[in-house]
């Protein structure tokens, strides 16, 4: 026992690690500030209050950050009846170590420089958080924790540590909210078409959701050969074209226009969905291009469509049965290696849950997949466009039209969506119903059938920030593709 103690007290073992910090940084960027108020848009758009390791540097931070934004003068004088009048710092008052800081301040062009030392010793001491807790939490192995749910908080944690500098969440103030509303109103003005989100390519549905929002749970849901995948697909590929990268003050690149595509393909393989999307581009039949029944012209499109769509921010993940916790994983990381604005997965209930308890009852596994894409959502900031099944109950009524009672374990994806939109072609239970060549029946079902030709309805069942709908598209089933219908405003003049 005495041999640990004299160990212990040896000069090798320092009893006691403070935690990273730079006093000194701070002093002087809050000098600077309090001399030259433009010293204080140097570091806002990257370094809070919380970042500072003092509490009393803290406090006068984020003071002299509210009286500069009001527009106001911040410095020792001003700033000091807002901070506590008893406050010491050693033999010091508050007001004399303010204009302390002032008399020492270092010049404005230094100012960025300090302020990410200061963010970069406040990311030191989360992640040392972050690892201490991890480290408890292995060697108490509590019971409702398993490993692999440890590693993926851990993972969620350090995710949000290197997006935002933090990892805790916790409230955030009306002033900031407000701030994030205000940029997204100025991003909706300077973008094409002054969407407030991402555009799908397709104007009517853009006009009526004002593009996929971020932190969005959308459920495009159909039966089958309605063309879910086929719009689904037509979307990705629209907003991975359209996009235009923007860097930012800190050097990272973010979405002037389109985005980053990250498309979870359970059912379909990559090798298919790119035979899809490049059959929509060339206006070659898939079919064709599967069995190789192509001209040279042909050849020499796909040639060009190949080559163009390898510059495009499309990536596929093909892993069927993918359970909520890996998609998770994998967005996070495509996020942080290529960026991220919008997720497609195709589709819910080809998704597996994480719990075991989960796994014995389906309702119960779909309730913990779509509370887990929305959490996913808010969590990446991007909109998440979830495909589903309905079940066959549509089949059973005269008008085909879907509902949301017809969403299959539809309870928690009807709660949990933000937009619910239905694709209906009255054209596919048509063909279906051909009478007898003719007879009167015949003369009646074709001009229904030309009437509902290469028509497609999307139907806004559901949408928490806007109205709700129809809205009628084009079809080509050939090229698996959606288009817009011609605007009446944009039709020759008719004379009846």
């Amino acid at each position: 026992m005495a041999d640990a103690v004299r160990k212990l007290n040896t000069a090798e073992t320092p009893l006691y690690r403070e935690a990273p910090n730079n006093i000194e940084a701070e002093q002087a960027l809050l000098g600077a500030i309090l001399i030259n108020n433009d010293a204080f848009y140097r570091v806002s758009d990257f370094l809070k209050p919380d970042h500072f390791y003092e509490p009393l540097h803290r406090k006068t931070y984020e003071v002299a950050g509210e009286l500069i934004r009001m527009g106001k003068i911040a410095n020792p004088v001003t700033i000091k009846t807002f901070l506590p009048a008893d406050e010491k710092v050693g033999e010091m008052t508050l007001a004399q170590y303010l204009a302390r800081l002032a008399a020492e301040a270092v010049t404005v062009i230094n100012a960025a420089d300090y302020g990410r030392a200061i963010y970069d010793l406040a990311v030191r001491r989360a992640l040392i958080t972050v690892g201490e807790d991890m480290v408890n939490i292995a060697y108490d192995a509590p019971v409702d924790m398993a490993p692999q749910a440890q590693i993926e908080d851990a993972e969620r944690r350090l995710f949000e540590l290197a997006e935002t500098g933090r990892y805790d969440g916790g409230f955030e103030s009306f002033g900031d909210a407000t701030k994030v509303a205000i940029d997204m109103a100025n991003a909706a003005f300077m973008r094409d078409g002054h969407l407030s989100g991402i555009a799908t390519g397709l104007r009517d549905l853009d006009r009526r959701m004002g593009g996929l929002q971020p932190s969005d749970l959308i459920i495009l849901a159909g039966r089958p050969g309605m063309g879910k995948t086929s719009l689904a697909t037509n979307i990705a590929f629209n907003i991975a074209a359209a996009y235009e990268p923007a860097q930012q003050a800190d050097g990272s690149f973010t979405a002037a226009n389109g985005g980053v595509v990250g498309f979870f393909s359970l059912e379909m393989s990559s090798e298919q969905l790119a035979t899809r999307i490049i059959s929509e581009q060339t206006e070659i039949p898939s079919s064709k291009i599967r069995r190789g029944e192509i001209s040279e012209a042909d050849f020499e499109k796909l040639v060009g469509c190949a080559q163009m769509m390898q510059k495009i921010p499309l990536f596929i993940d093909q892993t069927g049965g993918i359970s909520i916790a890996q998609l998770a994983a994998r967005a996070r990381r495509l996020k942080r290696q290529r960026g991220l604005d919008v997720i497609v997965i195709d589709y819910v209930q080809l998704m597996q849950g994480t719990s075991a308890r989960a796994q014995q009852n389906r309702v119960q596994e779909i309730t913990e997949i779509t509370t887990g894409l929305k959490a996913l959502a808010k969590e990446l900031g991007v909109p998440i466009i979830a495909l589903s099944q309905l079940s066959r109950q549509v089949e059973s009524r005269d008008d085909k039209r879907p509902q949301l009672s017809d969403l299959r374990e539809s309870g928690s994806i009807e709660q949990d969506a933000d937009v619910v939109l239905f694709v209906y072609r009255e054209e596919y239970y048509l063909k279906n119903r051909e009478p007898k060549p003719g007879s009167e029946e015949y003369l009646k079902w074709e001009t229904e059938m030309n009437e509902a030709r290469a028509k497609a309805e999307v139907i806004i069942a559901k949408q928490r920030h806007g109205p709700t709908g129809t809205i009628n598209l084009g079809f080509q089933g050939e090229f698996t593709r959606f288009f817009d219908l011609a605007d009446d405003s944009h039709l020759p003049e008719r004379f009846d």
